[in-house]
């Protein structure tokens, strides 16, 4: 069985998706962009942008009624891993040390809307 999670305090779907499924204990939920859900604008930076795309996944997390402990394995996609220090130390306000998520950090050429950074993640809601 599955159920489409939805939330109005993350970025609505700008194509064919859903900002989450939940499927038996497990919530996979659809990479977010640091878009402000309130104006669709990019945040400044990749600090910025990735404090908005956490905030936008932590919306989604809660929405399907669990918190950012649950979650299990990130993957996040940085335009340049040059970056990555700067993106890491925002990523590590959002989880507790000791349970910290398994991650994949990939570079990729481009992301929607021109964003720096895309995080999705899977959490364990059982």
């Amino acid at each position: 069985m599955r159920k489409v999670v939805v939330t109005e305090k993350a970025p609505g779907a700008i194509g064919p998706y859903s900002q989450g499924n939940i499927v038996g204990d497990f919530l996979f939920a659809s990479g977010q962009l640091g878009l402000d859900p309130a104006t669709g604008e990019l945040a400044e930076g990749i600090e910025a942008q990735t404090e908005q795309a956490l905030k936008n996944v932590k919306a989604i997390v809660e929405a399907a009624g669990a918190t950012m402990d649950k979650v299990i394995k990130t993957t996040c996609f940085m335009q340049d891993m040059n970056d990555f220090a700067a993106m890491n130390a925002v990523y590590a306000k959002f989880f507790k040390e000791g349970s910290y998520p398994s991650r994949s950090a990939i570079e990729v050429a481009k992301l929607p809307k021109g964003g720096l950074v895309e995080i999705e993640v899977i959490a364990y809601l059982g």
